[in-house]
């Protein structure tokens, strides 16, 4: 399904750990030429050593400085690019929006929202370059619908969407599609650390809040962050070839945020 993506030169950030590692290690498995970066440094080592064609490079895509480095990085070791996978993001503050210290909401949008277009800045001319290809941005449910308690990221994650969609038309002209998914709880460490920050932000027991997220998804479960690999390989291969322009939720449906 997936022979189309051999040899591909494909762009993930915020690799080193969670959904971008599974995103990176599918594109590597399906023989796709694979860079990364993260601003963990370690974990990064730890995923270079266990792929040794991974290239990598430590960037924060909040600094555009750093971004700069990377596609320096990216083009000696690609020799140019064929899809961009946008997964830098981080959660935030939980709690109401005029207790939000205005330099978490900045912090916020700098990494969800402004590393996006960073990238995008330097990713679409070796895109146009190549002749076409593919942008698929990570964004949440949080980008479709309300999420109390939580107003930067989704403020973030709701630009991505817009964002995404104006790339469609943009870009559809020189062969690149562009794609945003939005993933539902995504089970794991980071997961465990947002539910802690609600419950604390509520006075509830961590038990509490994690149940009422599963309450309101209709198959009552958390994905998988390989769900969300399997996602960006369909999108990235010839297999989307005609998806562009979409926000495709991958989230056993969410009923509601607002638990």
């Amino acid at each position: 399904m997936y022979e189309s993506l051999v040899n591909k030169r494909i762009v993930v950030t915020a690799a080193a750990a969670g959904i971008g590692r599974a995103v990176a290690e599918a594109f590597l498995a399906a023989g796709a030429r694979v860079h990364v970066c993260d601003v963990d440094g370690e974990r990064l080592a730890a995923f270079r050593e266990s792929a040794p064609a991974l290239g990598a490079t430590l960037a924060d895509v909040a600094e555009p400085a750093q971004v700069a480095c990377l596609f320096d990085e990216v083009e000696a070791h690609l020799g140019g690019l064929d899809v961009l996978v946008n997964n830098a993001g981080i959660a935030g503050p939980a709690g109401p929006v005029e207790d939000c210290a205005p330099e978490d909401w900045r912090r916020t949008l700098a990494v969800g929202l402004d590393g996006t277009f960073y990238c995008l800045r330097r990713a679409v001319p070796l895109l146009k370059r190549a002749g076409g290809g593919s942008i698929v941005n990570i964004s949440s449910t949080a980008g479709l619908m309300g999420y109390p308690l939580r107003a930067p990221y989704t403020a973030a994650k709701w630009a991505v969407v817009g964002l995404t969609k104006s790339l469609a038309v943009e870009l559809g002209p020189f062969g690149i599609r562009a794609n945003a998914i939005c993933p539902g709880s995504v089970d794991g460490p980071r997961m465990d650390r947002v539910i802690a920050a609600e419950a604390a932000a509520r006075g509830a027991a961590p038990e509490e809040v994690r149940e009422s997220y599963l309450r309101n998804v209709s198959l009552r479960t958390f994905i998988d962050a390989a769900d969300i690999a399997d996602t960006s390989l369909f999108l990235a291969s010839d297999a989307g070839a005609k998806i562009s322009g979409q926000a495709l939720a991958v989230d056993g449906h969410t009923e509601s945020l607002a638990n």
